[in-house]
């Protein structure tokens, strides 16, 4: 480029005045120009004689084709089985009256293909010389699928531990309730899977979901690829032309309205350091809709992505108190929604809903600023015009179409209606859609917080509830006496007294560390109470060990050697330690008793934990058997925030102690249990097995 400077030098020196006189002002955005002729790819339309519509888009580029049944059906209300919709759905490549699962999934590996099924159609796809194989298999599990018992039970064990792991997720939380309190349970959004709904769950529901309404005459085929109409009308009628139609009845729900003055809905996690912050509610939006279009403009000011957005400058790079904030508007053909949230410290919670409250204001009072409307425009042109690279937005561009009868020329001409919208069509929008005095204000976090949130609520409370939507009932107060001493000293009794603990000096601890479908061998060894050596093995191969020798540690993973931390070795003396829930003081640890909750309908003990990191860890103690029940531990890693809920099943006495010989932890969406086989008691160990080098 300086090369070419230099040689036009004379060039531009002749026409410097004339360049002076028209010089650009940086600091004004150029206005847009006029909206680019989008010129959409066109798509095939015909209908079976059993009512499916088949749409066709053509893409030769790639020797593939993709096929994609679409049910359209309206939201069902499930009720005391919810969950069996979903499953119905997931199940139907299951097993056909022909195949079993394995054999289905052979055979889709064989010819490369994938495929998929869920409650909303049947999807895949493969290379076009293998495209009648794939349609046979296809057509076979759309039409044939036996939903068997097996495969049933095995879907809800793995959606109730999917649930129990949910039950310590905040963002899952906050999804949950937010659905519960801005559409009600009454309402297909708002129903929630619980373990009684997925444990009622019988294969007659799903059957009866199939019978019901899976039928071609609400559904859409969907072929995009290496294929021609006549092919694909071919194929079509070859492998569905079949499929039996049916009488599929609608379903009308009242619909779900906002509040009337702003409602605060807290969820209580013990001991999360952080909140989650979700200003909700339902509003009328229709997909396809100009309003639609000027919603996706209004929302990408507020909070869509990018750094741009308002929530975000103002909550990340202006008070610094989230690492992200965002907001969605959703269009809907039953019911659309509003949100905006983000993650923020327990400490700024109220601060940030005031925040979150003032944008909105903004947005409905203020006309927004010609330059930040043209630069968002110019964003979602961008995004649009780069998704028309993809086949499949065709065939999703097709399939919106006819599924909600938009005009034919309304994706080629979506540019246009966008270049068009002007600040006023923003804020009279917003005027309509954006209600900061009329939401839901949901958060999820620290108890400790919930009254200063009070102010928000126009009725000037909180609105408690559990994780399932149902009411929070706090905890009782715990008799007179009773003090988080007393309670952790009948633990010690609870489990053989301080005597026999302090009998045992060393031990050996065999099980099992299992994790969904996988088991590793586990064995702990504890010598005098001061060192310890811990590895996990898999088919006899070490994947991890743990090694203190009273002074340093190391811990090792599938070969790799790293010194512990202070903090690792802290929990190394402390999990040495017999007496550790009567030693707290020792630790620089507060216990406090908050009072008396429950765990799986018994009464216990609920006992705050606070460790000289700031950690926090909430114990429950049952308050009959004197044992502990469950323990919550939320532990900050940088930014990071990590929740594990233990629950400790089963205590097994051991030369006069007891242990627990059964557990299940909830880490993240992780689930794993401990089995302990056999713990021998006072055994000789060889000090080589605690050596760190």
């Amino acid at each position: 480029m300086k090369n070419i400077l230099y040689i036009l030098l004379a060039a531009v020196a002749m026409t410097f005045a004339a360049c002076k006189a028209t010089q650009v002002d940086r600091s004004i955005v150029p206005p847009a120009g006029p909206a680019p002729k989008i010129q959409i790819g066109q798509y095939q339309l015909f209908t079976l004689d059993n009512g499916l519509k088949v749409i066709v888009v053509e893409n030769h580029k790639l020797p593939r084709v993709s096929y994609s049944v679409n049910f359209d059906i309206d939201p069902i209300l499930e009720g005391s089985n919810a969950g069996y919709v979903q499953m119905a759905g997931g199940l139907m490549s299951a097993g056909t009256k022909t195949y079993s699962k394995a054999q289905i999934d052979e055979k889709i590996d064989y010819i490369g293909a994938d495929l998929s099924t869920s409650s909303s159609g049947v999807y895949g796809g493969c290379l076009k010389k293998h495209s009648e194989q794939f349609l046979a298999l296809m057509s076979d599990v759309l039409m044939n699928p036996t939903f068997p018992e097996e495969e049933l039970q095995k879907t809800i064990k793995q959606t109730l531990s999917g649930l129990a792991s949910e039950k310590t997720d905040p963002n899952s939380i906050s999804s949950k309730i937010g659905n519960v309190v801005k559409y009600g349970k009454d309402h297909p959004y708002g129903e929630l899977q619980t373990e009684e709904t997925i444990n009622a769950i019988k294969r007659d529901d799903l059957v009866g979901f199939y019978n019901k309404y899976v039928k071609p005459n609400v559904s859409y085929l969907v072929i995009v690829g290496d294929i021609s109409p006549e092919e694909a009308k071919t194929q079509a009628q070859k492998y569905f032309g079949t499929w039996a139609k049916g009488n599929v009845v609608g379903v009308k729900y009242k619909t779900p309205a906002e509040p009337s003055a702003n409602q605060v809905a807290f969820v209580p996690v013990p001991g999360a350091v952080q909140s989650v912050i979700d200003v909700t509610y339902p509003i009328q939006l229709k997909p396809g809709t100009q309003e639609a279009i000027t919603a996706n403009v209004l929302n990408n000011i507020l909070g869509g992505s990018g750094f741009q957005a308002r929530l975000m400058q103002n909550l990340r790079e202006d008070k610094a108190y989230t690492y992200g904030a965002y907001s969605s508007i959703d269009a809907d053909e039953f019911v659309g929604s509003f949100s905006a949230g983000a993650s923020v410290r327990n400490e700024v919670t109220d601060s940030a809903i005031v925040q979150f409250i003032y944008e909105m204001e903004r947005m409905v009072n203020e006309p927004v600023a010609d330059s930040t409307l043209s630069v968002v425009k110019n964003i979602m042109t961008g995004s649009f015009a780069r998704s028309l690279e993809r086949p499949q937005t065709i065939a999703n561009f097709a399939y919106n179409i006819e599924k909600y009868g938009l005009p034919k020329d309304y994706y080629e001409t979506y540019l246009q209606k966008l270049n068009a919208i002007t600040a006023a069509d923003v804020q009279a929008l917003a005027k309509k859609i954006i209600r900061p005095k009329n939401c839901y204000i949901t958060v999820v976090g620290n108890k400790e917080i919930a009254e200063k949130l009070n102010v928000f609520a126009a009725s000037g409370k909180v609105d408690m509830y559990n994780p399932d939507g149902s009411v929070f009932v706090d905890l009782k107060a715990a008799p007179a006496g009773v003090t988080s001493e007393t309670v952790l000293n009948n633990y010690i009794t609870a489990i053989g007294g301080k005597d026999k603990i302090l009998a045992i000096k060393s031990y050996e601890q065999q099980g099992k560390y299992l994790m969904g479908p996988m088991g590793l061998d586990m064995n702990i060894k504890v010598k005098d109470n001061a060192k310890i050596a811990m590895t996990i093995q898999m088919n006899g191969m070490e994947m991890m060990k743990q090694v203190f020798d009273g002074t340093k540690g190391v811990s090792s993973q599938m070969g790799q050697k790293a010194d512990m931390s202070e903090d690792e070795l802290a929990e190394a003396r402390q999990q040495l330690d017999m007496l550790f829930e009567i030693n707290y003081p020792k630790y620089n640890i507060t216990a406090t008793l908050k009072g008396i909750g429950a765990v799986d309908g018994k009464d216990a003990y609920v006992i705050e934990r606070k460790d000289a990191n700031g950690d926090v860890t909430t114990e429950y103690y049952d308050v009959n058997s004197g044992l502990k029940v469950k323990s919550i531990s939320v532990n900050k890693d940088g930014e990071e925030v990590v929740t594990v809920e233990t629950t400790f099943l089963e205590y097994k006495e051991f030369n006069g102690v007891k242990f627990p010989v059964s557990q299940k932890q909830l880490m993240g969406a992780q689930e794993f249990s401990i089995q302990v086989s056999d713990i021998i008691i006072n055994p000789k160990l060889d000090d080589a097995v605690f050596k760190t080098n």
